[in-house]
């Protein structure tokens, strides 16, 4: 359980109270349209659904696909031996080795490239989401404990009309918390979408290359069986 477990529960308390007084119609111009506008959610909803998220998971997957690059290893090291008969038929075997030696583990592009490429995006989505949810926690707190907080509260303490309008008391202090906590969200979700931009390029699939055996050699993959 981290800080975001801890304040899971009264901050969902306080932003349930928050998305309805946001319902209820905020100030025009006021900075929490864009982030709503962007977000399509309301903040409430918002932190729900990352609390779904954690680094764990993500983390134990990139323990278990660097676990696999072991088995190529063995099956490069079991194509290094040296075979003892010569011929058209040993050289071409020669070449087929060769080939498959570099499609297993010779570079980024290599099955064992992506292997480790995909372990590494998987470390970095966990440090993000670890970094997401520490900054989130502590808007929540600090929004906890803030005087719009106690103004909401006392807003909705006996329940909120959707004919309060924009001008409704406490519609303003709830909108203020509504954009705090949607822009650490917008934050976040950037620093996500930067990640994927980064990493696309070694996450992408990797093609066989045939040998080069004197034939012309065309730049399309070629698929093994065809």
């Amino acid at each position: 359980m981290d800080a975001l477990d801890r304040l899971a529960e009264p901050g969902l308390d306080l932003l349930r109270r928050v998305d309805r007084l946001i319902a209820a119609g905020v100030p025009e111009g006021h900075r929490v349209w864009p982030l709503l506008r962007r977000m399509q959610v309301l903040p409430g909803d918002a932190v729900r659904g990352f609390l779904d998220l954690h680094p764990a998971p993500l983390a134990t997957a990139g323990h278990a696909v660097r676990r696999l690059v072991r088995g190529y290893d063995d099956v490069s090291a079991a194509l290094t031996d040296s075979v003892l008969w010569s011929g058209p038929a040993a050289t071409a075997y020669g070449q087929q080795r060769a080939a498959l030696l570099r499609h297993l583990d010779e570079g980024p592009d290599s099955l064992v490239g992506r292997l480790e490429s995909t372990a590494g995006y998987a470390d970095a989505l966990a440090d993000w989401v670890e970094g997401s949810r520490l900054a989130l926690a502590r808007t929540l707190a600090d929004v906890l404990r803030s005087a719009e907080a106690v103004a909401v509260v006392a807003a909705t303490a006996t329940g909120v009309s959707t004919r309060l309008g924009p001008v409704g008391p406490g519609v303003a202090d709830a909108a203020e918390i509504g954009a705090r906590v949607l822009a650490v969200l917008c934050v976040a979700y950037d620093g996500a979408e930067t990640l994927l931009r980064q990493w696309a390029p070694s996450l992408a699939e990797t093609a066989w290359r045939p040998p080069m055996d004197g034939r012309p050699r065309y730049d399309q993959p070629t698929r093994v069986g065809w």
